[in-house]
């Protein structure tokens, strides 16, 4: 009968408003939530065909609500290094406190677009709703290895400890040094130079390159020529290298590094300027600079002077800081002045972020509907980049969901409006009878 199908589609029109309502309470509830992502409800009509063109049956309306997991809430900054962000529909991989306090052998992996993640009495980076950020471990010297972009097995907790020791060793120096012309000159009598370079060992102890410049006084003229010759004193004073240099007496350029012949110890590279020493912890890059260049040794006047001799390199280091740059990685910063790489966080990107499915605390599970995940690095593919000192607002427009409430509200009161009057005809009907 076309007036019970009034009716229906009465009913199901409180059902569908009754249904958006819901979801702009719960985007209103959760405007100030961070990471927070809009729900909204769509209306698809039901068409009903009674069999006959002559009668018409109401269908009325169904509902099906979404959460529009792709829309992004504006970055706002904190003061906490460890709040990341991120700028682009990439997501950060996390698990739970809860699986790693059991020991589970496989961690439940989840994803979410922003947290507040602080070290908790382990050095969990972790939120306080417990979220745990996940990564790839760096080695003890800041570079990564290769892991593999389609599985997650490689990823760990971010574990901060703050109150460890690290050690950095030397293995990059640079020696900028101007020898005396005037002691290659016949007759000079000039005697050797020694100059003493500290570098830190493997164990952050203090040890010394003893360089010593001996000249080549020839019995007649210059030879512009020195014997360099280098100990080690963490190994016994022994010497790793023996070197002839020979300087450029040329009008155009008097004074400039000509060549360096190996006569003991690692080879030079005239390409790159550097020596490859062995010292007694490892190798250490010994750096003169090239040939013919403008920097690095130099012979010229009367003067020994060392111009510019630096180094990489501390004594034994603690952490005091970590931040997040736009490219994932966390890197540690020590008391020593130095910043090391500690770990990486790749961006999980999915084709369809709306088919996730949504879990608690603003997290996210990959499901068939959002296919198939792959680990980006953050600044490279689609992902975006991370941010750090910042977290992201709800995705929640109040006004808008303030206006669709008025609107809702109209057309769920229509739709009750309808109902009595249907209430009224059928009391009318039954009136017939009397």
């Amino acid at each position: 009968m076309t007036i019970s199908s009034s009716l229906n589609a009465g009913v199901a029109g409180l059902t569908a408003n009754a249904t958006r309502l819901a979801t702009i309470a719960d985007n209103i509830a959760n405007s100030s939530t961070y990471g927070y992502k809009r729900a909204e409800s769509d209306f698809h009509s039901v068409v009903i065909n009674g069999g006959s063109a002559t009668r018409y049956a109401a269908g009325g309306v169904r509902v099906s609500s979404a959460r529009l997991i792709d829309e992004r809430g504006p970055l706002i900054a904190t003061s906490n290094a460890t709040d990341i962000a991120i700028d682009g529909r990439g997501f950060l991989p996390v698990t739970t406190i809860s699986a790693i306090n059991n020991r589970s052998t496989v961690l439940p992996i989840a994803l979410a677009t922003t947290g507040s993640f602080r070290p908790d009495e382990n050095g969990i980076l972790r939120t306080a709703t417990g979220e745990v950020l996940m990564g790839w471990p760096a080695n003890s010297d800041g570079s990564m290895n290769t892991f593999p972009r389609d599985t997650m097995n490689a990823l760990v907790p971010v574990q901060i400890s703050a109150s460890e020791y690290v050690g950095n060793p030397t293995t990059n120096m640079s020696l900028g040094v101007n020898l005396p012309a005037t002691a290659t000159a016949a007759g000079s009598g000039a005697l050797p130079i020694n100059l003493a370079v500290e570098y830190y060992g493997n164990l952050g102890t203090s040890e010394t390159l003893q360089v010593t410049f001996t000249p080549v006084i020839p019995a007649t003229g210059s030879s512009n020529q020195w014997t360099m010759t280098i100990a080690d004193s963490a190994s016994g004073n022994t010497v790793v290298g023996e070197y002839q240099l020979t300087f450029d007496s040329s009008q155009a350029n008097g004074g400039q590094l000509l060549s360096v012949t190996n006569i003991s110890g690692g080879p030079y590279n005239a390409l790159t300027g550097q020596i490859a020493l062995t010292v007694n912890g490892g190798g250490l890059q010994l750096s003169l600079f090239t040939p013919g260049g403008q920097y690095g040794m130099t012979q010229l006047s009367d003067r020994f002077a060392p111009t510019s001799i630096t180094k990489n390199g501390s004594p034994v280091a603690t952490l005091t800081a970590v931040e997040m740059d736009a490219n994932g990685n966390l890197s540690a910063i020590y008391d020593q002045g130095f910043t090391r790489r500690i770990y990486q966080i790749p961006l999980v990107d999915v084709p369809n972020p709306n088919g996730l499915t949504v879990l608690s605390n603003q997290t996210y599970k990959v499901s068939p509907g959002s296919g198939p995940f792959y680990l980006w690095d953050a600044g490279d593919g689609p992902t975006g980049t991370t941010v750090g000192f910042s977290r992201e607002e709800s995705a929640t427009d109040v006004a808008a969901e303030l206006t669709e409430l008025i609107v809702t509200q109209r057309a769920y009161s229509s739709n009750a409006k309808v109902i009595q009057t249907v209430d009224e005809m059928l009391q009318e009907t039954t009136n017939i009878k009397r």
